[in-house]
């Protein structure tokens, strides 16, 4: 048994006519208590230390974090990913950056959008829907599984709901 913490204590208890009491507290514990002790801090200080790691390697390799489209470039760039060779010649970024609207010279639109980490883009078909709320635009691609974006264009949004809608209406004609 080993000795690890002894605390003396004195106390004044008025109600006992101003008795003073003394005791001591004595803990022991068991060797093979304090090993299984001892071996539990390493293993925490261990595994804090492989945390910090792995922390430190994903911010090194710059996994994660807050992706967002901040140029224009970067537009054309994720545009270019989704469709190999589009040219953007007008462009229309959301304004927390989750997204964007894109056209090229032959008047094809890309609607990107952000998709965990990355980002998703997809050319509009006429088929497509497009919906506005003051400053946002709400466009539905004709691929369902993509989903509908919301795009906060500020006032570029009532220009580009009536570019889509004007491509809807050629193909209707």
């Amino acid at each position: 048994m080993k000795l690890i913490a002894s605390t003396p204590f004195t106390a004044l208890y008025p109600e006992l006519g101003g008795t003073q009491v003394s005791t001591q507290t004595d803990i022991y514990v068991s060797n093979g208590a304090m090993e299984q002790f001892t071996g539990q801090l390493l293993q925490i200080g261990i595994s804090l230390i492989a945390i910090l790691a792995l922390a430190w390697l994903a911010k090194k390799m710059d996994l994660g974090g807050d992706q967002r489209i901040r140029s224009e470039d970067r537009a054309r760039e994720l545009a270019d990913e989704a469709v190999s060779g589009f040219e953007a010649i007008d462009i229309a970024i959301d304004k927390a950056g989750y997204g964007a609207l894109l056209r090229d010279a032959d008047g094809r639109i890309i609607v990107l959008r952000r998709h965990g980490s990355h980002f998703a883009g997809r050319l509009l078909e006429r088929s497509s829907d497009a919906r506005l709320d003051q400053e946002f635009l709400t466009i539905t691609p004709g691929d369902k599984p993509f989903g509908s974006v919301t795009l906060h264009l500020g006032a570029n949004a009532q220009i580009w709901a009536a570019s889509l809608r004007r491509m809807k209406t050629l193909s209707d004609a």
